[in-house]
């Protein structure tokens, strides 16, 4: 597959795109109840050979609750988000945020190591960074000979 064949798809269809790309979720992954209905939004991205992961994390204590791993060929971030007003109960309330634990898994091509897999976090944002997730993806032509 092309590194074209990639962007050429509309955008809409980025779930369609990161399945291509990092593989199906694995077979363990497809039997864990999803209990807290919390699951953060996330983008992947090309920046040159690298692939960057962006998940949107506000209010999320990442040095305390937040997990980057590398595991069986897969980059999984996992924590919590923690309900700090739980206790606040007076009257009626309205919650649209939602709390609770959260996992999210994406497959890394076979020849990324931990080593190469950087994370960051800012304004909200977790960054993690893998190099050289597309070096080496080009298609190359092999010749014919008679």
């Amino acid at each position: 597959m092309s590194n074209l064949a990639l962007w050429s798809r509309p955008a809409w269809d980025t779930d369609r795109w990161l399945r291509d790309f990092f593989g199906p979720a694995a077979a363990t992954d497809w039997y864990k109840p999803t209990t807290s209905g919390f699951n953060p939004a996330a983008e992947i991205v090309k920046d040159g050979d690298d692939a960057v992961v962006r998940v949107e994390l506000p209010g999320v204590d990442v040095e305390k609750d937040v997990n980057v791993e590398v595991d069986r060929g897969r980059l999984v971030i996992h924590g919590e988000r923690r309900d700090e007003h739980a206790e606040e109960k007076e009257g009626r309330t309205l919650r649209e945020v939602r709390y609770g634990a959260f996992h999210r898994s994406f497959q890394l091509p076979a020849h990324v190591t931990g080593d190469a897999i950087t994370a960051s976090y800012d304004a909200g944002v977790l960054t993690v960074r893998v190099a050289g997730a597309y070096a080496g993806s080009q298609a190359k032509r092999i010749e014919i000979t008679k």
